[in-house]
């Protein structure tokens, strides 16, 4: 849940030492994504078009009803009545609460920076305050054949990468690379990116500086418009990978993200016949 736990944490106690000799490593998340923005030129435009792209993506997903890794789940809402009461109502949560379908360029263009006074990254550029879950099951080779399953996908590599604390949402830059060189890949071989959007800005700077093929990238649309609670992103992405994978039929697929404080992860799966 990223709604009932304040983003710094309920007392925020930065150690002494390190703050005087790095205060970089307490660079919040926003300022970071303003650096990204600033340092290598990504422009408001360009942020807002990603975002808004994001959320037509993930708009037309839902309509078609290609989200097949959610387990649909009973909840219950307050609904308000015409006397201005509220009453319980229960229902089947299969769909994300994020999806802005009626998001225009325009009302993006509107939106204030949140971060900075003379900033470029906005809420609508940004990922969402984001409630949810997932899982995934991981075995090996010898457990698998001892229980007789199926598996969806093998996890061929995992790798982790540091990078500058106050640009943070680069990690994906160096991640993927590394990845990439230890499993004696080229990015060409891989089908099908899902690349955490914490930020517009550093997806694009990403994208940009690997050279990928904005149709291989979170073909769904990303966090921007689905979001991803903080510590959930890795399982997220990789249930949205592996059913995007068997939906396209993509032998290899990698999963990036960034993490704050200044580090990049990336896994590669290949899809099991």
């Amino acid at each position: 849940s990223m709604t009932y736990v304040p983003m710094g944490g309920y007392l925020p106690r930065p150690h002494p030492e390190y703050t005087k000799k790095h205060a970089d490593l307490y660079s919040s998340m926003g300022i970071t994504a303003e650096n990204v923005a600033n340092r290598y030129n990504i422009s408001r435009e360009e942020q807002d078009d990603f975002a808004y792209n994001s959320q037509m993506k993930a708009s037309k997903a839902k309509a078609e009803k290609l989200f097949s890794e959610i387990v649909p789940t009973p909840a219950a809402r307050f609904v308000e009545q015409k006397d201005g009461t509220y009453k319980k109502e229960t229902f089947l949560q299969d769909f994300d609460d994020g999806i802005r379908e009626s998001t225009t360029k325009e009302g993006l263009a509107n939106l204030r920076a949140v971060f900075a006074a003379n900033g470029t990254v906005t809420a609508g550029n940004s990922s969402q305050t984001t409630d949810g879950a997932a899982a995934t099951i991981i075995m090996s080779e010898e457990k698998v054949k001892e229980l007789g399953v199926k598996p969806i996908a093998k996890l061929k590599y995992y790798t982790t990468i540091g990078c500058e604390p106050d640009e943070m949402g680069v990690g994906p830059r160096f991640a993927i690379p590394k990845l990439l060189k230890m499993a004696g890949m080229d990015i060409k071989d891989i089908g099908l990116f899902e690349i955490n959007e914490a930020f517009a800005s550093q997806a694009l700077y990403c994208i940009r500086e690997l050279g990928l093929d904005m149709d291989r990238i979170n073909i769904h649309g990303g966090a921007i418009a689905l979001g991803h609670p903080l510590g959930c992103t890795g399982a997220k992405l990789c249930a949205t990978l592996l059913a995007n994978m068997k939906a396209k039929g993509v032998k290899y697929g990698v999963e990036s993200m960034c993490i704050g404080g200044g580090m990049g992860a990336a896994a590669l799966f290949e899809l099991c016949d």
